[in-house]
């Protein structure tokens, strides 16, 4: 029977996975060689310890000597266990920072391989599952490296060197049952192996489906809360554990199976060699001690042959965890700098949409020819109904897609043909909804621009008013702001999120309806800061309520994807058309709900 399509291309990526390992270990070419050396001298002082208790048990059989207590034989012995157990020792100690040291690298390749992937990537994907398949790859490397090197090629070594001496020594019946034996039980091994590989994998999935479930629920603990979902989250999360709970009792049992057939086939083995040897003893073409020379070595060779079999399957185990990581590392790049990017030449900056269509998907148009420029020092508000592609406009500034037709221009250069970072840096962004970091407040502001000095992060929040709240807190910067911020109310992250913005001093602001998650009062406290840090820089304000909209140079209407709009306030009320609708109807719902 042909091996099927699916097995080859397993096969290639297990050795692709092996073969990307091979740099991390030459970067240590010294440890490694060093480590291999003590692997040599270890299964030397191993295979030598049966010879020497050979004759031991030799120089004191009555039958062919006086009885006496070979001393040297007997400390000689003792010498080799201690060195078959310290070299082992040794190789441990000197290669662990080979081990370590491939697994942050692999860690820290795959961390900034997922910041680089783009924003649809991170939509589309849930963060447990993500942070489950990173865990268990970067465990599995560990492993790999050191069965792969310190399990199995001693083990194949041990068996050689056993094989070799039963060869030269003795009948040679005793080399072929050892092997025999060995090619028997590796088939067993492999063939069953790969049987239960398919219940591993059907683990993982199930374990990450269920660990995606469960962060994504205590993620959304309040709105949990709101509706009293407990037990339906509670439900769905055991409805992912019982399918889990099958699958982990089908790999136990097929383990159990497995070591049962593995013991089998080593028993059968040794009770052949101890029959043959017998028979020599009897016939008296061996000693004494050749009987226990070969029933220690198959001993010897019995437990690693056991551990070959559990080894293999981690290796196999450990393929597949990693298989997931590194498949990450292979996920395209959706937005990518150009190999002759050059930085962006901000200065005051004049951004430019220049004809600009874009869908998130071919069968969602979003955009449709939007072409407007806001001019070096000036602020240009977009406004629209819900869904009118407002926000779309910052993550395209941003360049988190990029665009399907038209261009977008900072100074007359397409955000396509700059490195992203200098992009990135010429841009702040105060966002709708301010996501902050679990951490403190200091850090959550000093996030604008790390690097800044503590008397200039202190500077941002006196900017954004938020001083003085800060320090009326018992911890001060220091106090922690809790899962997203949620310890905060909105108006204070949004003065953090000011104070960042303030920090990182970009030419370009964004306020991405800064203001909709709060009440009329906060709004506008936080406004005239809003206004304050707009001054002088190119400024593109996304609103939803047009009072905070009346002061720009000028003002985009947008409906369906589309600027049907544009001029100053008073000239789209002169226009009595949409922006007019608008504006009545808030200025309606505000006297129906005047502030407190």
């Amino acid at each position: 029977m042909s091996p099927s399509p699916i097995s080859n291309k397993e096969n290639r990526a297990d050795w692709q996975t092996i073969r990307s390992l091979l740099p991390y270990l030459l970067e240590f070419k010294w440890r490694v060689f060093i480590a291999l050396s003590l692997l040599v001298f270890s299964k030397l002082a191993n295979v030598s310890v049966p010879l020497v208790l050979k004759e031991i048990i030799d120089a004191m059989d009555k039958s062919h000597a006086v009885l006496a207590v070979p001393v040297f034989l007997v400390i000689g012995y003792g010498v080799l266990r201690m060195f078959s157990t310290l070299f082992s020792e040794l190789r441990d100690a000197v290669f662990a920072k080979v081990t370590q040291r491939a697994i942050r690298r692999v860690a820290l390749q795959v961390f900034e391989h997922l910041h680089s992937l783009s924003l649809r990537f991170h939509l589309e994907r849930q963060t447990g599952g993500v942070s489950r398949d990173i865990e268990r790859g970067t465990r599995g490397i560990g492993f790999l490296l050191n069965f792969m090197l310190f399990n199995i090629l001693p083990t194949l070594l041990e068996i050689g060197l056993v094989a070799a001496i039963l060869f030269s020594k003795y009948n040679v019946w005793f080399a072929v049952i050892t092997f025999v034996t060995l090619l028997v039980y590796i088939a067993f091994t492999l063939f069953v192996t790969e049987w239960r590989m398919v219940v591993r994998r059907s683990m993982n999935d199930l374990d990450s489906k269920a660990n995606s479930r469960a962060i994504d629920s205590l993620l959304n603990y309040e709105t949990v809360k709101y509706f009293g979902n407990e037990q339906y989250e509670a439900r769905r999360y055991d409805e992912n554990m019982q399918h889990w709970e099958i699958a982990a009792v089908r790999n136990t049992t097929s383990l159990a199976y497995l070591n049962a057939g593995q013991s089998f086939i080593v028993a059968t083995g040794i009770t052949a060699l101890m029959l043959l040897a017998a028979d020599e003893v009897v016939k008296g073409t061996m000693t004494l001690g050749d009987l226990v020379l070969v029933n220690v070595f198959m001993i010897q060779l019995y437990m690693p042959l056991h551990f070959l079999g559990f080894v293999y399957r981690e290796i196999r185990h450990a393929l597949a965890d990693m298989e997931k990581m590194f498949s990450l590392l292979h996920e395209h790049r959706e937005i990518a700098d150009k190999p002759d990017a050059q930085i962006l030449q901000v200065g005051m900056a004049e951004v430019r949409f220049a004809r600009v269509s874009f869908g998130y998907a071919p069968e969602r148009q979003i955009l449709f020819d939007v072409d407007f420029a806001i001019p070096e020092g000036h602020t240009v508000a977009v406004v629209g109904s819900s869904g009118a592609g407002k926000s779309t406009l910052s993550r395209l500034l941003f360049r988190f897609y990029d665009v399907q037709q038209g261009r977008i221009l900072i100074n007359g250069q397409d955000v396509r043909e700059v490195t992203q970072s200098s992009l990135r840096a010429a841009i702040g962004i105060v966002p709708q909804d301010t996501v902050l970091f679990n951490d403190t407040i200091y850090y959550n502001i000093a996030y604008g621009r790390p690097a800044a000095t503590r008397e200039d992060i202190i500077a941002a929040a006196q900017a954004a008013h938020i001083h003085e709240f800060i320090e009326s807190l018992p911890l001060g910067y220091e106090s922690m702001v809790g899962e997203r911020g949620l310890k905060l109310s909105g108006g204070e992250k949004q003065r953090v999120a000011i104070a960042r913005a303030i920090l990182k001093n970009p030419a370009i602001l964004i306020f991405d309806e800064a203001t909709s998650a709060l009440d009329s009062k906060s709004e506008k406290a936080i406004q005239a800061e809003l206004r304050a840090i707009a001054q002088d820089r190119t400024t593109l304000v996304i609103a939803h309520r047009l009072s905070t909209v009346i002061d720009a140079d000028q003002i985009l209407v947008m409906d369906k994807g589309r600027i049907v709009e544009r001029g100053s306030h008073r000239e789209l009320l002169a226009l009595n058309r949409l922006y007019a609708q608008m504006w009545n109807l808030q200025k309606q719902e505000e006297q129906s709900h005047p502030v407190s």
